[in-house]
């Protein structure tokens, strides 16, 4: 039995348990299999991984009571991603909204975008929302792997994560070190056609009396990207992403971490860089500053006792200069947005036994963050951004989920794993020249997985979710954007903004399987159905009159979040996989459809119905792995006006060779060809086409002693 597995290497002997969340506070450690078998290609295990991310606990992905996908460290290697899109996209369910450009990537998930997903670096809030100018400001070279839950997180993270959470986990010494080893370094370099993309990377890790270090570094530069049909998009890009990370475990029952993840941008681009360029080039400089750290203190003697403390300071910054008076300011004028975060998170483990077959894993703690806002213009009087309140939230929450392990309960055949969760959050919201507004929401969540037999899992989950109105929600106003010669379009403030409330409902099932084909492979397949009533959805209400409504150029306009009473979402999530010592294949279908109850109009970010593949031929007698990649999209016609989209494949190749003995050992060359096809295309809610034909090579060297 799967859970039989879980409970004795989690529960089932607590003390034993003890030493392993001790080594791996964020669970990092427990991780997939393919940790093991970095310097083969071919080896190790890329399905059947483990999550935290979805209980804040390790637990088989297959096994939790809802959809869940873990992208571990091989997998990262094969897609061998420019920027983060490259990587979501493959998962159902989800996609990067807002165009090629890295700088306009938002994700999606479910119909939600925004602040309704979550997005975390390493357990921290990244909680910069600016509608424009994306929030995935990290370099995939850094990420040690992706874990995306599905569906609302609310009673563990709190406001947002209506339509999932991302977090994204960073290398770590331990990662990149095999047994024997206590240090080494990684020099990898890249290139892709398609916007003369280069990066260069460098990475040491060591390991030595406890202490673990690792630091790395990556510099990208990229220019215009071509389209399929042979028009470009002005993206002229040079990026820098750090990473410095230590942790100690010297001190019996203790472990201490600390870790700086930076960014810095310098890019040329469209002030909206999620359109076609219509609003004229900005000089932006982009910044993130996230700075962790975590004390874990678990006593193997005490089941009760795996105590976490971690603090957090993030800082995103945005500042751009007008080149050109196309979007409304003159050239010159500098427009400046900044997020801070400061957070504090505390929580315990305790884990008990109730009985023969029967055990509990108690995780409960309070949560306290607040995020700063400032906003600054070189072209008002009193330096004042428009659209960009000075504004501050403050969020205080309690917490508490328990994940409950039946075996065989009242003689049931098999084994359930039960996980009812509950928290609390109070917020409050100000800005400078407006009332303050506060409110508190509960966040109740239940989750059940059934396995009656160790092949067939079956489960269902319920969760009441909320999200608190955004400052810029609340209180922008001022200039949204102008259209020179026709008239302008100005934010509206409503303080009055409802937070958005939902139920949610999934039901379930999937397969696995082992030893089909051959000794050693495995199959699995799981799928849901869910929809979502909700109540009070905040909708961007853009209201711009045209000819023979208006005059040019009077023809004004606003913008306004508003309340959506009633709205309903409903789809289909299916992923699996297969993989043996010679053949590898993931592959995910979704679908989605939204509504307002009342007027009948789509609702939220829709998608088409989505199947995407990856498939790979092993070759070990050679060191190689071969496949190709596939998106296959149907075509979108229920959606907003103007956000219809046509059907489009898209299909990629990849190779990637690896020796594993002789003078290459610790090599590593990948290439493939990235929309082979040349295909011209768009996601919704941009203007923009998506890349064109890529052709990619990189180059790494490991060497470890």
């Amino acid at each position: 039995m799967r859970f039989a597995g879980r409970s004795a290497q989690v529960i089932g002997s607590l003390l034993a348990a003890m030493p392993v969340v001790l080594g791996s506070p964020e669970g990092w450690a427990q991780d997939e299999a393919g940790v093991e078998a970095k310097p083969m290609v071919t080896g190790g295990a890329i399905l059947d991984p483990i999550t935290n991310t979805a209980t804040s606990n390790p637990v088989q992905a297959f096994e939790f009571p809802g959809q869940v996908t873990v992208v571990g460290p091989r997998q990262l290697e094969i897609i061998d991603p420019s920027k983060v899109s490259d990587i979501l996209n493959f998962i159902p369910g989800v996609t990067s909204v807002g165009g090629p450009r890295a700088s306009g990537e938002v994700p999606s998930i479910r119909g939600f975008t925004g602040p309704d997903v979550s997005i975390l670096f390493d357990g921290v809030r990244q909680n910069f929302n600016s509608g424009h100018d994306g929030r995935l400001f990290v370099d995939p070279d850094l990420l040690a792997a992706v874990e995306v839950v599905r569906g609302p997180t609310s009673a563990l993270y709190g406001s947002g994560g209506l339509g999932g959470t991302i977090e994204f986990r960073t290398l770590t010494a331990s990662q990149m070190l095999l047994p024997g080893e206590t240090l080494g370094a990684r020099v990898k370099g890249g290139y892709g056609s398609n916007a003369t993309d280069k990066n260069a990377n460098l990475t040491t890790f060591g390991s030595k009396g406890g202490f673990d270090l690792l630091g790395s570094i990556t510099y990208r530069d990229s220019d215009d990207i071509e389209l399929g049909n042979g028009e470009t998009l002005d993206d002229d890009r040079n990026t820098w992403s750090g990473l410095i990370s230590g942790s100690y475990d010297g001190i019996e029952n203790h472990r201490f971490e600390l870790s700086y993840l930076g960014f810095r941008g310098d890019v040329t681009e469209p002030a909206n860089p999620q359109g076609t360029g219509s609003g004229g080039d900005n000089d932006k400089d982009q910044y993130n500053d996230t700075l962790r750290g975590l004390w874990r203190w678990a006593d193997p003697t005490r089941s009760w006792l795996d105590l976490g403390v971690l603090a957090y300071y993030v800082r995103n910054k945005v500042d751009e200069e007008a080149l050109t008076d196309a979007s409304g300011f003159e050239p010159g004028t500098v427009l400046e947005r900044e997020v801070s975060t400061y957070g504090v998170k505390v929580d315990n483990r305790s884990r008990f036994a109730h009985g023969q077959g029967i055990h509990s894993l108690l995780t409960y703690g309070v949560e306290t963050f607040y995020d700063d806002q400032n906003g600054a213009s070189s072209a008002s009087a009193d330096g004042e951004r428009e659209g960009v309140p000075d504004a501050d939230a403050t969020t205080f929450a309690v917490f508490l989920q328990n994940e409950l392990t039946l075996t065989e309960p009242l003689g049931i055949p098999g084994q359930f794993l039960i996980i009812p969760g509950m928290r609390y959050d109070y917020f409050r919201n100000s800005a400078s020249g407006n009332d303050s507004t506060s409110d508190g929401a509960f966040s109740p969540k239940l989750g059940v997985s059934y396995l009656p037999v160790d092949w067939l899992l079956l489960f269902a989950n319920y969760a009441h979710a909320f999200r608190a109105p955004t400052f810029d929600e609340l209180y922008a106003d001022g200039l949204h954007f102008s259209i020179p010669g026709f008239g302008n379009n100005f934010f509206v403030a409503n303080p009055d903004l409802k937070p958005e409330k939902t139920h949610n409902y999934e039901v379930g099932t999937g397969v696995q399987f082992d030893d089909i084909l051959q000794a050693g492979d495995e199959f699995h397949v799981k799928g849901s159905y869910f929809w979502i009533h909700g109540n009070d959805f905040i909708d961007l209400s853009v209201d711009q009159p045209v000819p023979p409504e208006c005059f040019p150029p009077n023809c004004n306009g606003t913008t306004q979040a508003d309340n959506v009473a009633d709205a309903k979402l409903h789809g289909i999530d299916i992923e699996g996989g297969y993989e043996s010592k010679r053949f590898l294949l993931i592959a995910g279908y979704s679908t989605l459809d939204g509504e307002d109850e009342d007027t009948g109009r789509p609702l939220g970010v829709l998608q088409p119905n989505k199947f995407t593949a990856q498939f790979g031929i092993k070759l070990p007698e050679i060191d190689a792995i071969v496949g190709t990649r596939a998106i296959i999209a149907g075509r979108l016609d229920r959606a907003e006006p103007g956000e219809e989209r046509d059907a489009y494949q898209t299909y990629d190749l990849f190779a990637a060779w690896q020796p594993t003995e002789g003078p290459l050992r610790g090599v590593r060359v990948d290439a493939g060809v990235n929309n082979i096809t040349d295909k011209t295309y768009s996601t919704v809610y941009t203007d923009a086409a998506e890349q064109g034909r890529d052709y990619r090579v990189g180059v790494s060297y490991r060497l470890a002693w």
